[in-house]
């Protein structure tokens, strides 16, 4: 029987974690032809998760945990869980239910149609309306300016094939987007759309930083073009700036009594080229920052402890 693991990072999600294991279960005793194993990677929870986890380790041996030393982030502890899984596929869906399981099956059924790589696209969202576009423009900005094809809507959730993780493994990225590298690998990519239900217990872990943190590593790692569109607009702007001083001259010598400089030109040009080099200073801070985060080549994470492994 072929071995479906299961990989579901989380964080103080106690009010969830049983109600995910009891529907992942459920789906596994209709697939009678596979076995699994649920594999919870902990965020070190301040909450009850752990305990209750253990709880269900006593009980069924195929779930098995994984708790960090520290909080180690949303990016780095789920792509660890990943490499931490040893089935011919691997299936990775978050702890808060807004991955539904029931539509393991349909991943499943994708992979033995020969695809390696099948994920959840989420087209609609019960969320925030507001929160939903402002991730769906992120998605398509990135996607754009990236220089291979991105999945819009992708958020990592999705069924990978025991080749796709042995690559993974050979990736040495302290802090790898995962959402690029599926693209990276160049794999065919079964895409299958769903809607993603509205949390029903918990408090979201998502936040403006968070959503920030993704988008720009998604920038970072797969585009030059921030790079070469401060290049030219600096080219830009220096050639405006030239073309108003020509200007200015020219009236100045054609209205010597009568036109006035003024000081209110020079303030608005100063403050708005002032704010062009800090953007631009800014964005090549992001890019300095994750070359100085791939030098330093710390471990993804720290494991306090496991259990079931």
């Amino acid at each position: 029987m072929k071995l479906i693991s299961i990989v579901s990072p989380c964080y103080n999600e106690e009010d969830n974690i049983p109600e995910l294991y009891r529907q992942i279960t459920e789906q596994f005793e209709k697939l009678s032809k596979y076995n699994f194993e649920l594999i919870f990677i902990d965020n070190s929870s301040t909450d009850q998760t752990v305990n209750i986890i253990k709880q269900i380790i006593h009980k069924d041996s195929r779930v098995k945990l994984i708790v960090n030393a520290r909080n180690f982030g949303h990016i780095r502890s789920p792509f660890y869980g990943l490499l931490q899984a040893n089935g011919d596929a691997v299936l990775l869906m978050v702890s808060d239910l807004q991955d539904p399981p029931n539509m393991i099956p349909q991943f499943i059924s994708k992979w033995e149609e020969g695809f390696k790589i099948a994920v959840g696209v989420k087209n609609k969202s019960h969320e925030s309306k507001l929160m939903f576009t402002i991730r769906k423009w992120g998605y398509h900005l990135i996607s754009k300016i990236s220089n291979i094809r991105l999945l819009k809507n992708f958020t990592g959730f999705g069924l990978y094939d025991k080749s796709i993780i042995e690559i993974l493994r050979k990736i040495e990225d302290p802090y790898p987007y995962f959402r690029g590298l599926i693209s990276e690998i160049g794999f065919d990519i079964a895409e299958i759309s769903f809607v993603q239900p509205v949390r029903n217990k918990g408090k979201t872990k998502n936040n403006f930083y968070t959503l920030y943190d993704i988008g720009m590593l998604g920038i970072t790692s797969h585009s030059k073009v921030p790079l070469r569109l401060a290049a030219m607009t600096g080219f830009g702007l220096s050639v405006l700036s030239f073309a108003m001083a020509i200007i200015y001259i020219l009236l100045k010598l054609l209205y010597w009594h009568s036109f006035s400089m003024g000081i209110a030109p020079i303030l608005i040009g100063l403050f708005f080229f002032s704010s062009v080099q800090l953007f631009f200073i800014g964005l090549l801070g992001e890019y300095i920052g994750a070359i100085h985060t791939q030098i330093l080549k710390r471990p993804l994470v720290v494991e306090r402890e496991r259990m079931n492994f």
